[in-house]
This record gives C-alpha cells, sequence and structure tokens, in this order.
C-alpha cells in the first residue's frame, strides 16, 4: 500500500492507520485462534485423560501428552489477553507477539501431540523451536507493554 507521499508505507503507526481493515482483522484473528486453541485443548486434554490413558500409559507418553496440553492452554489464554489488549494498545508487536505464540503453539505442542501419538521419534526435535517461538512471543508482549506511557 503506497502512503500520501507515493512511497511505500513501512510497518508502524502510519501503516496501522492506513490499514485499519487489516488491524481490525488482527485482533479478530487473535481472539478468534485463542478460543479455539482454548477449546481444542479442553477436548484434546479429555481425549487423552479418558480415550487415550491406557495408551499414553504403556507407551510412558502420558506426561509428555499433558506438557502439550497445558503449554497449549496457557499460551490461548495468552493470545486471548494479547488479542483484548490489541483493542486498546495499537501496537505491532502486541500483534506478532501473538502470531509468535501461536506459531510456538502449532511447533511445540502440535510436535508433541504427534510424538505421543505416532511415535515418531524425530517429532520431539521440533518442540524446542516451538518453545523459542513461545518465548519470544513473551518477550514481544514485554517489549510492547515497556514502551506505552500508561
Amino acid at each position: 500500500m503506497v502512503g500520501q507521499t507515493g512511497k511505500p508505507l513501512r510497518p508502524g503507526r502510519e501503516f496501522w492507520s492506513a490499514l485499519q481493515i487489516k488491524k481490525n482483522y488482527m485482533q479478530k484473528f487473535i481472539l478468534l485462534a485463542a478460543a479455539a486453541l482454548g477449546a481444542l485443548a479442553v477436548m484434546i486434554g479429555a481425549f487423552g485423560a479418558h480415550a487415550l490413558k491406557s495408551m499414553l500409559e504403556s507407551e510412558g507418553r502420558l506426561d509428555t501428552f499433558e506438557t502439550a496440553v497445558k503449554y497449549q492452554f496457557y499460551h490461548a489464554l495468552a493470545m486471548l489477553m494479547i488479542g483484548v489488549l490489541l483493542y486498546h494498545i495499537h501496537d505491532r508487536l502486541l500483534a506478532y507477539a501473538g502470531l509468535s505464540m501461536l506459531a510456538g503453539i502449532v511447533f511445540f505442542s502440535g510436535s508433541l501431540y504427534i510424538l505421543c501419538l505416532s511415535g515418531i521419534r524425530w517429532m520431539g526435535a521440533i518442540t524446542p523451536f516451538g518453545g523459542m517461538l513461545m518465548i519470544l512471543g513473551w518477550i514481544l508482549l514485554f517489549v510492547a507493554m515497556y514502551r506505552q506511557s500508561f
């Protein structure tokens, strides 16, 4: 998108103001993703605790499965908080924090679910990248909040 000067807009306040629809879309996307991931965490956790419990225990993967569910739920709640903050604080770092946590959930919890259910051991090598994305999300949230003057 091009600004009033004819130059392409760079990410920042000018970019967000020019793309009000995109900003609202990002807020809504993060809130919807958070709600869906929270619901999925409850469903996957219940499924694991009931239907998969004996299989996970026999494979020695029950703790790993529970860790995946916990981290998914914690970060879904954090994404929900970020989505609400985006309605009040217009900072691209907040959007990046939410997206980073979303990617972290996919890589961290997703790889652990696949590892637990399929036994594909190399999926465990992907898990740390998801953890790093989750940590990055928390750091971006910190920086975005630090930059605010309340």
